[in-house]
């Protein structure tokens, strides 16, 4: 084992960083170690897996915080888009309308699985980190792609 596998493992047993924290650093350790050309390395990521969305909340006025981890597979996206394929015209007429109705502006029929692959490539990129204040505490969303 390396000596830096050792020392983030040793800072999540002593609680400095989180198991989220701790894998994301093993993995970026994995991929310094691995040639630059190879899958998952930095200039060429392997693909990706899962859209995840985490939730830290601060709430003093319960036993401890709240802790929400969300972990959507990629895979599940891709086969909705090709069951969208075999809704009829008219059921996805309605689809759209009442979609647009609740203010979402989305036209099921454009989505194709070629669109939703270039939108997943474009993941690669995708980080969002929200550090916001809450009425009694703390709030961190983290929504990225693995």
């Amino acid at each position: 084992m390396s000596e830096n596998r050792k020392q983030i493992l040793e800072m999540l047993s002593s609680g400095k960083i989180t198991a989220d924290e701790a894998e994301r650093l093993l993995a970026a350790l994995e991929t310094d170690n691995t040639p630059s050309s190879a899958p998952g390395s930095a200039k060429n990521p392997g693909p990706l897996k899962y859209l995840r969305v985490v939730v830290d909340a601060a709430d003093p006025e319960h036993d401890g915080p709240t802790k929400v981890n969300v972990r959507v597979p990629l895979q599940l996206l891709r086969a909705g888009v090709r069951l969208a394929g075999l809704i009829p015209a008219q059921a996805l007429h309605k689809a759209n309308d009442a979609l647009r109705d609740q203010g979402v502006p989305i036209d099921l029929s454009q989505v194709k699985p070629e669109n939703l692959e270039e939108l997943i490539e474009q993941l690669h990129d995708l980080s969002i980190d929200v550090d916001a204040p809450e009425k009694n505490g703390k709030v961190n969303v983290r929504v990225f792609c693995e």
